[in-house]
């Protein structure tokens, strides 16, 4: 046993550079796994930066400089910032309080639909059966509604913490453009001075990471805007908010645009019935979903991500149950940076002759 061992030890791990490596990223796996509450704004902070990192790049092409490209892409995050703080959000919570202030209503119109079912399919479906739904569907609306209620009352002190974040992310992202070229030389200082491994491996990455960041970023707004014109056209009730939440799930591959489906369903036939509005709305829903995975996607992440379907499903959960939002929104990149790790891991040859 311990020959194999040390066998697979010598194969792997004989190399220097890749020794030194596995240490370092098992600290910092350590690192995020145990500080990822304290440092949030931090990691927030990283991510926005290396967002805006591309634009600043591009204006210092342009002979503007460092300093005021810094300001110009700063001065527009915190626009952004504060239009979607004062004006987006409030929109969106105010439908959403409608939206569960219309339940009952939208309960009560799913009971006379159910009701009429063993009239139409007596073969198929009793009145014993759509009591037993409906009192299991009132249980489950009422729970939800005692876990919003708690759940709001509950985080009201994390009030204190969403005014530390607005306040410290802004200023640590001014930082991190600003003084890019200083921390990243502080960071390769304390790196060994060899480092071929890690340099073939970042500049593989880099770009990847970078453009995946940035695409993730476009898909979202170019299919909420797509989603939120579509619904707002189409008479749909609290189309910002759906459109948001279709937005959003494009973040989470295959599963999250199975999972807003249902709400869009929902609202719509809560809305019209089963009416020609109904089947018109969900054709134009489909087509978005269908040009977003066929046209968009490939166009923005053509050349980032090359992974199969079950590795970016198994990343999904796996980091999303380790960091939340953050964990999913990162899981492709973070998959596909280990798939990068493992290919360009260094291999010795075993010496050992076949028997």
């Amino acid at each position: 046993m311990f020959k194999v061992v040390n066998s697979w030890w010598n194969r792997y791990f004989r190399d220097e550079e890749a020794t030194i490596l596995f240490v370092i990223m098992a600290l910092v796996l350590v690192l995020v796994l145990f500080t990822a509450n304290i440092l949030g704004p931090v990691f927030v902070s990283i991510v926005l930066a290396f967002l805006m990192q591309g634009v600043v790049s591009k204006l210092v092409r342009y002979k503007v400089p460092h300093l005021m490209a810094v300001i110009l892409v700063f001065t527009f995050f915190i626009g952004v910032l504060f239009a979607s703080i004062f004006m987006l959000l409030p929109l969106v919570w105010n439908q959403l309080f409608k939206l569960i202030g219309e339940l009952p209503r939208m309960l009560a119109q799913g009971q006379k639909l159910l009701a009429g079912l063993p009239e139409k399919y007596p073969e198929i479906i009793t009145n014993e059966q759509i009591q037993i739904w409906i009192k299991s569907a009132g249980r489950q609306i009422g729970e939800a509604g005692q876990w919003v209620v708690s759940y709001s009352l509950s985080n009201i002190t994390d009030l204190f913490v969403i005014i530390i974040y607005l306040i410290l992310v802004p200023l640590l992202v001014f930082f991190f453009l600003k003084d890019k070229s200083v921390i990243t030389q502080w960071v390769l200082s304390i790196l060994p001075k060899e480092r071929k491994l890690m340099s073939r491996i970042w500049n593989e990455m880099d770009d990847q990471i970078e453009n995946y960041i940035r695409g993730k970023v476009i898909e979202i707004f170019v299919i909420g805007a797509v989603s939120y014109a579509t619904f707002s056209y189409m008479g749909l009730n609290y189309a910002e908010l759906l459109g948001i939440c279709v937005g959003l799930s494009v973040i989470v591959p295959y599963i999250g645009a199975a999972l807003v489906t249902i709400p869009v369903a929902l609202v719509s036939s809560f809305q019209w019935g089963w009416s020609s509005e109904f089947f018109y709305l969900m054709l134009a829903y489909g087509i978005i979903q269908a040009l977003d995975g066929n046209v968009l996607v490939p166009f923005l992440f053509s050349e980032v991500v090359n992974l199969h379907p079950v590795a970016i499903i198994v990343a999904v959960l796996f980091f999303g149950g380790l960091w939340g939002f953050w964990g999913v929104f990162f899981a492709i990149p973070l998959a596909t940076l280990i798939k990068a790790i493992l290919s360009a891991w260094p291999r010795q040859e075993s010496n050992q002759s076949p028997a």
